[in-house]
């Protein structure tokens, strides 16, 4: 991905940071490394976060869905040649799922450690998604992993500390059912960045990346629908529900494969939401950009 960083013109500096980053470190060896599905596009916002991990920060991205949060955690672990470990959390989680458990293997009781447990143990980065999910009291053994200390007090086991490359980024989402404020003393160990919507340009680029066929025209129109989307969201004219980019990239795929583009769109955006009024809505204004006659082979050159 450091071609990527190259081509967007990331700040040198933070470039060649990165570069001194992965080769101290390396690649672990015990985790094979998942390539991200998608790139995130956002200068600013690459600078900030890549700056914070070379620090030896750990990050927040804060934000409304379809900003990229998790796009860009798993896009930071792959650009520092780090595993990854992802932690979704609801409300039911406890500690013992983060750090590790016991459990019965061969007869015996042995340890069977969570996915922060094994990110501090292997240098990964451990991706805490959802994080304003979880009680606080559940959020509170993380304490010690993030601050100065940066240690995990495993109860009946020893004491590990965290590896110098390891990493924690979470995600948060404003606004959904269940999520809570973080309390003061977890936000305080995080670097905070307050995820900006996806411009329109920066849309566009994404989507001549991942549809390399499609014509400039429809980049151009399937980009203004998802801020026309994305407006009326704000506004308060659709749901949440509706503003979903990994549905409109899913859409996209299925055109690809030969589907009808507005077959496509039901499927990834309109069915969304179960409400037949706003189902009516959201058609209108895929209509206004996308017109019935339109064949998914009129979409793509070639």
């Amino acid at each position: 991905m450091l071609d990527f960083l190259w081509e967007e013109h990331i700040d040198k500096g933070i470039i060649e940071g990165i570069m001194e980053f992965r080769q101290k470190y390396g690649q672990a060896e015990a985790c094979s490394q998942r390539a991200p599905r998608y790139v995130y596009y956002g200068k600013e916002v690459w600078e900030q976060a890549s700056q914070a991990l070379l620090c030896g920060k750990n990050l927040l991205l804060a934000g409304a869905k379809a900003t990229g949060k998790n796009m860009l955690a798993e896009n930071l672990a792959e650009v520092c040649g780090r595993p990854s470990w992802n932690v979704s959390f609801h409300i039911n989680m406890d500690a013992s799922y983060m750090i590790g458990t016991d459990t019965f293997r061969e007869g015996q009781v042995v340890f069977r450690p969570g996915p922060v447990y094994e990110s501090a143990a292997q240098g990964g980065f451990c991706i805490l998604d959802e994080i304003n999910m979880a009680r606080n009291e559940a959020l509170a053994v993380l304490h010690s992993v993030l601050d100065f200390r940066r240690v995990i007090n495993v109860p009946g086991y020893s004491r590990i500390s965290v590896h110098e490359a390891a990493r924690f980024i979470a995600t948060m989402n404003y606004g959904y059912a269940g999520t809570r404020d973080l309390n003061e003393a977890l936000t305080s160990r995080f670097m905070v960045i307050h995820m900006p919507e996806i411009s329109q340009d920066n849309l566009e680029k994404l989507l001549k990346r991942e549809f390399p066929s499609m014509k400039n025209s429809y980049i151009q129109q399937f980009a203004g629908l998802f801020q026309d989307i994305e407006k009326k969201c704000k506004n308060g004219e659709l749901t949440s529900r509706v503003l979903d980019l990994r549905g409109l990239l899913d859409a996209l795929s299925l055109m690809e494969k030969g589907l009808s583009p507005l077959a496509a769109l039901d499927m990834g955006i309109t069915n969304k939401t179960f409400d037949a009024y706003e189902q009516s809505l959201i058609q209108d204004v895929i209509a206004s950009r996308i017109s019935r006659k339109t064949t998914a082979g009129s979409i793509f050159a070639g």
